[in-house]
């Protein structure tokens, strides 16, 4: 049975899969690539999905849904004729058609898939995306952000080339920003940043609006009909535009007419607050990352809203960059979904492979609030851009004479008070009754690339409490299997072998050198503890590479003292 990738998009959305060598994109019943993101339910009660739905966007707006994917892991529903649905449910039934496409086209049955996701989609939205794959029949145990997905088909496309990017994807309804390292056979995602209320849709409902300002007209006053109507009218002119210097929004129904030109001058006039809304995940991805514009080797951008020319030039001029042209923005997440399914299938030519993602939100416990009490405060443990898998340990003490239990409350969010963010969950672990400050607790998270978060809380006596947070429905067997998988990462970095065994070679080094040679040996091996102590594996894989390299050129100039000491490697010296 094949696994498959897909791009659950808002706008429209796309399967792959990976053989023969390459990702391959998969045609639905029509011969297309693209299956619209839209749901529709007919007369008779049946289920129209893709592009016979879209159609009935205009005539049939009250039995026909789209853009749901911007309300996943929300309570809204979608009443469509008699029937009630949930954006988990409209979901289900795109990513039922995807199936049922991929297993015509393969010609077997596909029970699994890789989903991509928008990167700043947080655990109740991915949780839903899990919950609606589940009901269209397909077991899902790899989430992959949208920007990995382009950034690792792009890495493939490009022969493997050593670079930083920065990947833009802007698609139906939500924006994505991440810096992505490729180095070798590792694609990393380094930060993320996004905004998911901001896509192709609102570009197309600001259009409507500036249309009718324009022309004299009440947007909000026009029936449900109409409304949509001009939002696909806008909608066709915003892509008209992207080859087109000028285009006529028309719109006459019998009842409102008019007509306006319109240019990309006049779309970036009227969709100003869009483009500044771009410029903040763009900063603070940089900021994150700890990269500077200048450093980029690449622009990426992906999403089919990146195709407008309006977009390109403001973020090609926000960071002095050119994208790069052959970036395949509409299928560039399907095909990177493909890999990763690929991967994920153990494919023999993807074996070397590596590509890791990191945390999106902050993850983190409650505080006591000494000033403020009732008001809780976050106190993180594993940071956003975290590279992933991770395992972090927060150490804790009680607040009360006498306090005989701690209530460990996790949550998610940047905010400065807990009730600001979500809760994820809870546990409680007794403590033995002392002074104040006295007891202490230790608390580890534990997070895989999948979602599964591992909470263990142990006291001063060893008592330990463990809490499993999971999104999708994994059976208690499988998040087994994985919490196994991950009790290496809580061994410190310090105690495994690698790292060991890179350490002693030092302090062998450092015994037989001397003069300003065993000084660079003791300062090199202060500075890996430090990366050590950060626990991040990906730091460490470099820190690790670059002391080995330095140890070889140490240990061949003292087998030829006519070879000058060996220098450190500056460029690398930021990790």
């Amino acid at each position: 049975m094949a696994i498959i990738g897909i791009d659950l998009g808002t706008t429209n959305s796309l399967a792959a899969v990976w053989r023969n060598g390459k990702s391959e994109l998969i045609p639905n019943a029509a011969g297309e690539a693209l299956t619209p993101s839209v749901v529709s339910v007919d007369e008779d009660g049946g289920v129209l999905v893709g592009r016979a739905a879209r159609d009935r966007l205009i005539s049939h707006p009250e039995r026909t849904a789209a853009r749901f994917k911007r309300f996943m892991g929300t309570a809204k529903t979608y009443t469509l004729g008699s029937r009630t649905f949930t954006p988990e449910d409209l979901s289900s039934l795109v990513l039922r058609s995807l199936r049922e496409d991929a297993e015509a086209y393969l010609g077997e049955p596909v029970e699994e898939a890789v989903v991509s996701v928008p990167a700043y989609f947080a655990e109740a939205q991915r949780s839903a995306t899990k919950r609606a794959a589940a009901l269209a029949g397909l077991k899902v145990e790899r989430l992959v952000n949208e920007p990995s997905a382009a950034a690792v088909a792009g890495h493939i496309g490009q022969g493997g080339e050593d670079k930083v990017c920065l990947v833009f994807d802007l698609g139906g309804g939500t924006l994505d920003v991440s810096l992505v390292e490729r180095f070798g056979n590792v694609v990393s995602v380094t930060a993320v940043s996004g905004d998911n209320r901001l896509g192709g849709a609102d570009f197309d409902l600001a259009v409507a609006r500036g249309f009718c300002e324009d022309c004299g007209l009440d947007f909000d006053s026009l029936s449900p009909r109409r409304r949509e109507l001009l939002i696909r009218q806008a909608e066709r002119c915003k892509m008209a535009l992207t080859n087109q210097e000028r285009v006529i929004l028309s719109i006459d129904d019998g009842t409102v007419s008019a007509a306006l030109t319109l240019s990309n001058e006049w779309l970036i006039r009227k969709c100003g607050a869009l483009f500044r809304r771009m410029t903040a995940p763009v900063q603070r991805v940089f900021l994150d990352g700890g990269v500077s514009p200048q450093e980029l080797d690449d622009l990426v951008m992906v999403g089919g809203s990146s195709h407008m020319p309006a977009v390109r030039r403001y973020i090609a001029r926000t960071l002095h960059k050119e994208p790069v042209k052959d970036s395949r923005p509409d299928t560039a997440v399907a095909l990177g979904a493909g890999i990763c399914a690929g991967m994920k299938a153990r494919a023999a030519d993807l074996r070397e492979l590596v590509l890791t993602d990191v945390c999106p939100f902050t993850l983190g416990v409650a505080r006591y609030n000494e000033s403020e009490q009732g008001r809780d405060l976050m106190s993180p443990i594993i940071e956003r851009n975290s590279v992933l898998p991770t395992s972090k340990m927060g150490i804790y003490y009680t607040v009360r004479d006498g306090q005989d239990k701690v209530d460990v409350r996790v949550f998610q969010g940047e905010n400065r008070y807990c009730e600001d963010n979500t809760l994820l969950g809870q546990l409680q672990l007794p403590v033995p009754p002392a002074r104040r400050g006295e007891q202490s607790i230790r608390i580890r998270f534990t997070y895989d690339i999948n979602g599964l978060l591992e909470v263990e809380a142990v006291n001063e006596t060893g008592r330990a409490e463990r809490l499993v947070l999971q999104n999708g429905d994994m059976t208690a067997q499988e998040a087994e299997r994985r919490l196994k998988e991950l009790a290496r990462l809580k061994l410190h970095p310090r105690e495994q072998e690698e790292c060991r065994a890179m350490v002693a070679r030092g302090e062998r080094l450092y015994a037989v050198t001397v003069g300003s040679l065993r000084e660079q040996v003791a300062e090199l091996l202060d500075w890996y503890q430090k990366v050590l102590s950060t626990q991040e594996a990906l730091k460490i894989a470099k820190a690790t590479r670059r002391l080995d390299r330095f140890f070889d050129r140490a240990e061949a100039y003292l087998g030829d003292a006519a070879l000058p000491p060996p220098e450190p490697e500056d460029e690398e010296a930021d990790l």
